[in-house]
């Protein structure tokens, strides 16, 4: 019987470079729930307690926050992208 184990991209986020192009692919996406999960799994990578200490936000509130459906609010997604050390920016399409 084969075994499989359940898919985290958070175990592939090792560096800057894959992070930026991952949060890029998922702000293309239509879906905003998808950028939040993508932004989750960033936070889970670096680790959601260092996160919490580094945007300001409290543990509970940075889950709530990211959680498929929440509509946090721009300031809160910007402290959070900030803390990620990660610059979001627009370009022509």
């Amino acid at each position: 019987m084969t075994r499989f184990t359940a898919f985290d991209a958070a175990d592939y986020l090792t560096d800057e470079e894959t992070i930026a192009a991952y949060l890029s692919a998922a702000l293309e996406d239509p879906d905003p729930d998808l950028f939040l999960v993508a932004v989750k799994d960033v936070a889970r990578a670096r680790g959601m307690t260092q996160l919490a200490k580094d945007s300001g936000l409290g543990r509970e509130s940075l889950y709530k926050a990211l959680a498929p459906g929440a509509k946090p609010r721009y300031e809160t997604v910007m402290k959070v992208v900030r803390a990620l050390g990660v610059k979001l920016h627009a370009e022509v399409a």
